[in-house]
């Protein structure tokens, strides 16, 4: 199984949105953090694909965690979306490259409008990268920001954001 290796944080409000996204409705049939399962569906300019995603448990840092992650026939992404807890998360996804990594931007919608977050994936927890201007605060391991967390508390309903 991978070990997804990432580190988050927030993105400031003077980034500059690229024009092309795609867009991310994701939900969840068991947000046991040590056992996450995720159905998500992407739209890519009108091709959409569905994933089935197992998360495990992450080490003391919140870096690094399991993850299996395979695609399954859209159809049944969309049903197995309706066994999700409500509401779905909803994003556009944007891709910047810096410096050899690629960043994904995450913009939310609906119950979690107004966040912005970006995710870079490394080789190992140690990895030294440099970051892109507008990117802020780290949230890695912090659970709030997690995108389960965020469908059960939403960024709109924080009162200190």
């Amino acid at each position: 199984m991978k070990i997804e290796i990432e580190r988050k944080f927030l993105v400031k409000e003077n980034w500059n949105k690229p024009k092309n996204g795609y867009h991310y409705s994701q939900g969840y049939i068991n947000t046991d953090i040590n056992r996450l399962v995720r159905i998500r569906i992407v739209d890519e300019n009108g091709t959409k694909k569905g994933f089935l995603t197992i998360k495990g448990s992450g080490n003391d840092s919140g870096l690094s965690r399991y993850e299996f992650e395979v695609e399954i026939p859209v159809p049944d992404a969309n049903n197995l979306l309706l066994l999700c807890d409500q509401p779905l998360i909803e994003k556009t996804r944007y891709k910047f490259e810096y410096e050899v990594l690629t960043w994904e931007i995450d913009e939310f919608h609906g119950l979690n409008e107004g966040l912005i977050m970006a995710e870079v994936e490394l080789k190992k927890e140690d990895q030294k990268f440099s970051k892109p201007v507008f990117i802020g605060e780290e949230v890695t391991g912090s659970i709030k920001y997690y995108n389960f967390m965020l469908q059960k508390n939403p960024y709109t309903t924080w009162k200190n954001k």
